[in-house]
């Protein structure tokens, strides 16, 4: 496994053995940020992030202090994401949705995503195994998050972050997890207009062994945009979710030709 040597390092740092070597960790560090579609201005930053303990000549050098600071950002941005985009929800059903979207589990499996194994800087003993613990893989996702706010502020680390937890975002709150799109238009449409919603079929493409549905949701005598999916359920959960972002004045996910 090829992992990245501090490129930075002050000139009396034994890492830097020959102008190859250096070279190619300092490509390393450019790959990195190109992956991470974010460009440091303190490479040193992304450096310390990539850093594990077992790497670290003392752990206060490692990316232990980032992944603290990391995970309170992480949690911050999805808290707020959470509260404007589900308004009606109350706070331990937003937390649901939260404890799924920032965990450990999920951390890992963006990082793996990412391909962060790559550009990990780690001792001999961690290097040489197969398989990088999740808690790794988990610890560095937080301390780039943590790295980005550092160098850039608040509005580059959110971006950093919804743009790898969207996913999440949508799977735990439809149902994977926690709640789901139906259930929180039901709930808001008979609070906000005294009526349940219904869903209408309104065409099917495909064969039937990969068919496809569009889905609308009615709300009294107003339908929402339609929404494809790969099964009725799947249609119905898309089209609740844009009845809702068109209630709550947002742009409309899943968008079909009505």
């Amino acid at each position: 496994m090829t992992t990245v040597k501090a490129a930075k390092k002050k000139s009396s740092s034994a890492s830097r053995k020959t102008t190859a070597s250096v070279s190619e960790q300092e490509q390393l560090l450019v790959d990195c940020q190109e992956l991470l579609k974010y460009q440091f201005q303190d490479v040193e930053l992304l450096i310390s992030s990539l850093t594990h303990a077992s790497s670290a000549d003392s752990r206060v050098v490692s990316n232990e202090r980032l992944e603290f600071l990391g995970d309170s950002v992480l949690g911050l941005v999805i808290c707020e994401v959470l509260y404007h985009r589900f308004p009606q929800l109350l706070e331990g059903e937003l937390t649901k949705i939260k404890s799924v979207v920032v965990s450990r589990r999920t951390c890992a499996r963006i990082s793996r995503q990412l391909g962060m194994e790559r550009f990990l800087i780690l001792g001999k003993g961690m290097a040489s195994q197969s398989v990088i613990p999740a808690s790794v893989m988990a610890d560095v996702f937080e301390s780039l998050i943590a790295a980005i706010y550092l160098d850039g502020g608040i509005d580059p680390a959110r971006e950093f972050v919804l743009s790898h937890t969207e996913a999440e975002i949508e799977k735990a709150a439809s149902g994977h997890h926690g709640g789901n799109f139906k259930s929180i238009l039901q709930q808001m449409s008979q609070k906000e207009f005294g009526a349940t919603p219904t869903y209408e079929m309104l065409e099917e493409q495909g064969p039937d062994h990969s068919k496809l549905f569009r889905v609308t949701a009615v709300i009294g005598n107003f339908r929402y945009p339609a929404a494809w999916g790969r099964n009725k359920k799947e249609a119905e959960q898309r089209a609740a979710l844009n009845a809702l972002c068109q209630i709550g004045g947002r742009e409309v996910p899943y968008a079909a030709d009505d």
